[in-house]
């Protein structure tokens, strides 16, 4: 019986969740093709008789890019109202439950699905990155029940469930000799399918004091494309490459394992099955060295089909046995504290289960490795502005590991010299502005969370200096201390000498006790409660989804006299929109 798998992935979890389901079918006796929602004609889902679909949200309620096409189509009023009525379907949701909207694009698209006739065969599932499992904690027990809830529907016979998933793979990898003509390195700088903007770094600096705790970069970037555009809120995708230093560590592991392949060897991928995509990087050949640089996210946390796919050849009973308890339901506990809490890097692991790594085939090697995803920053400048500008926090922080962990994308572009050249893809981002510019802004941007609101300042100001009349901006910033991390500082001095821009800063700690941006939208609540009530102010908020949301929407529901449904009814209509990230 054929069951199709559609995923909505931005980072690669929903993917790799949606895989394993495909995989487990095919194991059940299914088949049927797990593909991308852009991978697949969305109006061809009117022959289809059962689905699965795996939707990450990302940030306020918002599907995947490659999803948004398909949502388009679905959303549709010229759809007949039972056009799906021939199709089942199961919908496994991937959120986050600190964000208001949490899981909202597998909600949306469930009811959508059943608006026009389909028929759920099990409730959502609804992961939450939040529990101690990550999505483990829901979509191991989900996908239990999904396969019991099919029996009923296919006639499964769970007593002829092969094991065949252990040696289920996606790729042939085919090695060449060592002269073959690779791919050129350039070209692996963006392995996505759209066509990226060639960027060259103009400036980049720190922007915190240099004993301050984080490392804070403000890079101006020159276009090298004229036709380079975008839109206050906007973000610039970026692929990063890993550093030199992790591409050593990797192969100094290959070579102490005395593996049967380097850096130099050349191999050429080909799919295992007729309907699973090939990614960009692998359709033309290339070389281990190119894969370890730009392809293979070597900083990832490994997931379980990477210990699955690890202990495959294994020959050591202990080491084969704990992998294989690791991807057991039973072992989620075990893995959570060897992989989730530590941060545990896959090369760590590879050094730790030296048997399983010294019986690694080449094979194994590319149905293991995760791949380098793009991740997206708010553009921090007016496309006015004669640079396009990011305001990037590099992560670095300490776990019970010996080394620091370092996040992939930031420490990359921490290390960009100026001259220096990358690519990125301009994106629609999830804030959208009122079409009158005299309409009032109110935004609330602690630490990073700043950069779109730049953005927007800039280009309001642009349009005055054009003639255009504006209404007024007014802004709350929070950070740390004035003399270590107030970004922008030059801007928002000039904004408040020239009375362009009400500003309202937090210097969390420069005081005996705490303060904070909602502490400074309460002091000024009756100017506030004015712009809002009275002149229909829209108002903004970006920045980490830890506790500030939570907090500013109570200030704000506090300063129009309590009322949370009037805030509630601002959420629905646009008028209060939040951009965070975890």
């Amino acid at each position: 019986m054929r069951l199709l798998v559609l995923y909505g992935s931005q980072t690669g979890t929903a993917q790799d969740v949606a895989e394993q389901i495909w995989r487990e079918s095919h194991q059940r006796g299914f088949q049927g093709p797990v593909l991308p929602f852009d991978e697949f004609d969305v109006s061809k889902l009117i022959d289809e008789r059962l689905v699965v679909f795996v939707v990450a949200t990302t940030g306020d309620g918002v599907e995947p890019d490659n999803m948004k096409l398909a949502w388009r189509f679905l959303l549709k009023r010229s759809l007949p109202a039972q056009s799906l009525q021939g199709m089942q379907f199961a919908c496994l949701g991937l959120g986050d439950s600190s964000y208001p909207k949490f899981n909202y694009a597998a909600k949306k698209l469930s009811k959508r699905l059943q608006n026009l006739g389909a028929t759920s065969v099990c409730p959502v599932g609804l992961c939450d990155d939040q529990h101690d499992y990550g999505h483990l904690g829901v979509s191991l027990a989900w996908t239990k029940d999904l396969w019991t809830a099919l029996k009923g529907v296919s006639g499964l016979d769970e007593s002829k469930v092969s094991d065949s998933n252990q040696t289920l793979g996606k790729w042939l990898v085919t090695e060449l000799p060592r002269d073959s003509q690779i791919t050129p390195s350039e070209s692996l700088h963006w392995t996505q399918k759209q066509t990226p903007k060639l960027l060259k770094v103009q400036e980049n600096q720190r922007t915190t004091a240099d004993n301050h705790f984080q490392d804070v970069r403000f890079l101006l970037l020159q276009s090298q494309n004229e036709d380079l555009s975008w839109e206050p809120g906007d973000v610039l995708d970026v692929q990063p490459q890993n550093s030199d230093e992790a591409v050593k560590a990797f192969f100094d592991l290959i070579r102490e394992h005395k593996l049967n392949f380097d850096e130099n060897t050349v191999v050429e991928i080909t799919s295992a099955h007729p309907d699973m995509p090939l990614p960009k990087a692998y359709s033309i050949p290339l070389s281990l060295q190119q894969a370890a640089k730009f392809v293979w996210d070597l900083s990832a946390k490994p997931r379980q089909r990477f210990l699955e796919v690890l202990g495959q050849n294994c020959n050591d009973e202990m080491e084969k046995e704990k992998l294989m308890e690791f991807c057991s339901a039973e072992g989620i506990d075990d893995l959570v504290a060897y992989v989730n809490r530590p941060r545990r890097k896959l090369l760590e692991v590879l050094e730790d289960f030296r048997h399983a790594t010294s019986s690694l085939t080449i094979q194994q090697l590319f149905e293991m490795m995760p791949l380098i995803q793009p991740r997206s920053f708010s553009i921090a400048s007016d496309a006015s502005s004669p640079t396009l500008d990011l305001l990037v926090a590099v992560v670095e922080y300490k776990t019970i590991m010996h080394t620091p962990r370092l996040g992939l994308c930031s420490n990359w572009l921490k290390n960009l010299q100026p001259q220096s050249e990358l690519r990125g893809l301009v994106k629609k981002g999830t804030m959208t502005w009122p079409k009158d510019l005299s309409t009032p802004l109110i935004m609330v941007g602690p630490g990073t969370g700043i950069a779109p609101f730049r953005s927007i300042i800039q280009n309001r100001l642009h349009a005055k200096s054009k003639g255009s009349s504006i209404g007024p901006m007014v802004v709350f910033f929070g950070c740390r201390n004035k003399t270590a991390d107030f970004h922008f500082e030059k801007d928002f001095s000039s904004w408040t000498e020239t009375n362009q821009v009400e500003t309202y800063i937090a210097f969390s700690r420069d005081q005996d006790h705490k303060v904070y941006v909602q502490h400074l939208i309460t002091q000024n609540g009756e100017h506030l409660a004015k712009l809002i009530q009275d002149q229909n102010a829209f108002i903004y908020v970006a920045g980490n989804s830890n506790n500030m949301p939570k907090s500013v929407r109570e200030a704000f529901v506090e300063i129009l006299g309590g009322d949370a449904d009037y805030v509630d009814l601002m959420i629905k209509q646009r008028r209060y929109q939040e951009e965070t990230w975890a």
